[in-house]
């Protein structure tokens, strides 16, 4: 099982970026895609949920009207589009995978890409 973050980087306030996470070694389209982000000093923070098959999506308050998650099936990748970027959006940001089964909750997380915002 891989997932793989890519688009990171360095942006000026204001700014946009989009991540990808590409997935491999599971049925993706049978679990909902999450991004996560740390910034330094700071917890985890849940940015953005997507369902399987993509009909439904959660986002963090603090991105919301600004992040948009999307998922490709046939990829296999999730996206995060990020826009109107804020110094406060630096962070760490990783995609997780989560299925609920009979076996419980079974989850992947990818190691993540540095996003910073700075002049």
């Amino acid at each position: 099982v891989q997932l793989v973050e890519s688009g990171g980087g360095l942006v000026e306030p204001g700014g946009s970026l989009r991540l990808s996470c590409a997935a491999s070694g599971f049925t993706f389209s049978r679990y909902a895609m999450h991004w996560y982000r740390q910034a330094p000093g700071k917890g985890r923070e849940l940015v953005a949920i997507i369902t399987n098959p993509g009909s439904s999506t959660y986002y963090g308050d603090s991105v919301k009207g600004r992040f948009t998650i999307s998922r490709d099936n046939v990829k296999n990748v999730v996206y995060l589009q990020m826009n109107s970027l804020k110094p406060e959006d630096t962070a760490v940001y990783w995609c997780r995978a989560e299925l609920w089964n009979n076996a419980g909750l079974e989850y992947y997380e990818g190691q993540g890409t540095q996003v910073t915002v700075s002049s």
